[in-house]
């Protein structure tokens, strides 16, 4: 060995010593990335995806609860909570639009025009919710009855409305909330407010519908006025968390006075489609109702209970889009298109994983699940194999609908979710599957598969698009 390179070596400074030191460096940087990646993601996920299953327990707890009562005020409440479900739908557009943009300036910190966004969607959600209320105190009977023709049905709906439609007003004021705070990363308190309202709910339910401890027996107003209470102290406990404890926005009632029309324009403009695929969609699951309820008499009691558990299954797929629009987002707000792209990598191998857990999950859980209810024999059977077919559907949703509405969607390209939801469920699922119940007259089963079948035929575009579309778009404004 030359002298010079002896020297080298002594210094630490031999080339391949140096190489060996630098890529031992880079690994390690990015390893703590991948870490850090998903460290985030799985809180995120977590969280959202308990926070979800615990919300939908609110109303699974009214199904439960009344299917003992009777399986008359079960279908009454199943088809009320079908308008909540659409209307829910038209919030979730609005909370998601406000995730989109509030995440990106979240990534440039820039918290001005976040709550100027906020401002906007709150007006959209208070403008839908007194919507929902006047049409519901004007005409109760026609809203419920778009969804079954039985009178004693119709009937016991139309007490559960009466008293539902309070809960419109404090739901949408919630929502927007949460999702303000969600787009920050700040999710915790959406999970505890949820496991509050529950608990709030499922006692109230069993003391008014059963009249127990002295209680009066209310049957199906009892359980609306649970959820009515459920959601006026949830709405106060968030208010009071953002008065005393948010530390990102510092939200105040003057945030909300005087919205951007520049900022509110940017939310509207990539909101609207949203909104109207999004209440579509919502429209599109009622009327699975609409059409098993047309059927047969038992079809609507055993979608219900069916419906139940697979929107509880659901949520890991609903969670995984959360916590992926939020972190795609924030990247893109930050300008490291980069890691976006190896982001939207992993998640979908997470996806995959999720999706057959979810499908293994639900079969096994489906029968302990049904014994709950108090259900005819026949009832029993049909929502069984109603569930067997989710199975299946649960594992293509677990892919299709984080790639869509969390990377492609949380990327900000709006555009193509809402072109392919509506070629498939406008121009295939829905009048397929009309085909299929009135004029075939083939069994509710067959019917349950064709309004599933795009969960499964999406996850093609949706693979294709993150593969190789343009799906990443900047949509912050440079203030």
């Amino acid at each position: 060995m030359s002298t010079n390179a002896s020297i080298h070596v002594r210094e630490g400074k031999c080339p391949f010593v140096h190489r060996y030191k630098t890529l031992r460096k880079q690994n390690g940087i990015r390893m703590k990335n991948i870490k850090s990646f998903y460290k985030e993601f799985f809180f995120l996920y977590i969280v959202l995806v308990l926070q979800n299953i615990v919300t939908l327990s609110v109303n699974l707890m009214d199904n439960v609860m009344l299917g003992a009562y009777s399986e008359t005020a079960l279908s009454g409440a199943a088809a009320v909570n079908q308008i909540q479900f659409v209307y829910q739908q038209i919030l979730t557009a609005m909370g998601d639009g406000l995730v989109i943009f509030c995440s990106q300036y979240w990534g440039k910190k820039q918290t001005g025009p976040m709550k100027k966004i906020a401002a906007a969607a709150m007006y959209g959600a208070l403008a839908a919710a007194v919507l929902l209320f006047v049409l519901a105190s004007l005409c109760p009977y026609q809203l419920v009855g778009l969804f079954t023709t039985d009178m004693s049905i119709i009937e016991a709906g139309v007490q559960y409305l009466g008293i539902i439609r309070f809960t419109y007003l404090f739901f949408a004021v919630t929502q927007i909330l949460l999702a303000t705070l969600r787009s920050v990363g700040t999710v915790k308190i959406a999970f505890q407010l949820s496991v509050m309202a529950f608990c709030v709910n499922c006692g109230i339910n069993y003391l008014l519908i059963f009249g127990k401890f002295g209680a009066p027996k209310l049957g199906i107003r009892g359980a609306a006025i649970g959820t009515l209470a459920a959601r006026i102290l949830e709405l106060t406990i968030l208010l009071i968390y953002i008065a005393v404890k948010e530390k990102h926005l510092h939200l105040k009632l003057s945030d909300y006075m005087y919205p951007d029309k520049e900022l509110s324009r940017d939310y509207i403009k990539v909101t609207a489609p949203m909104l109207m695929v999004q209440g579509l969609w919502g429209v599109n699951t009622a009327l699975q109702t609409v059409i098993l309820g047309h059927m047969t008499a038992i079809a609507i009691a055993a979608n219900s209970a069916a419906s139940n558990l697979f929107l509880l299954v659901k949520s890991m797929a609903v969670g995984a889009a959360s916590a992926s629009a939020i972190i795609i987002g924030k990247l893109i707000g930050k300008g490291d298109f980069s890691t976006v792209k190896k982001c939207a990598g992993r998640f979908q191998r997470i996806y995959i994983v999720i999706g057959i857990c979810s499908g293994v999950l639900l079969y096994f859980l489906r029968v302990p699940f049904l014994s709950l209810y108090d259900l005819k024999p026949e009832t029993m059977e049909m929502a069984n194999s109603f569930l067997l077919i989710l199975c299946v559907v649960v594992v293509g949703m677990s892919y299709q609908m984080p790639v869509n509405n969390g990377i492609i969607r949380g990327g900000g390209n709006v555009a193509f979710v809402v072109k392919m939801d509506l070629i498939s469920i406008w121009l295939i699922v829905i009048p397929l599957s009309a085909v299929m119940a009135f004029v075939v007259k083939a069994s509710p089963v067959v019917v349950v598969c064709c309004l599933n079948a795009d969960q499964i035929f999406k996850c093609i575009p949706a693979y294709i698009e993150v593969h190789y579309g343009n799906w990443i778009r900047k949509l912050t404004r440079d203030c």
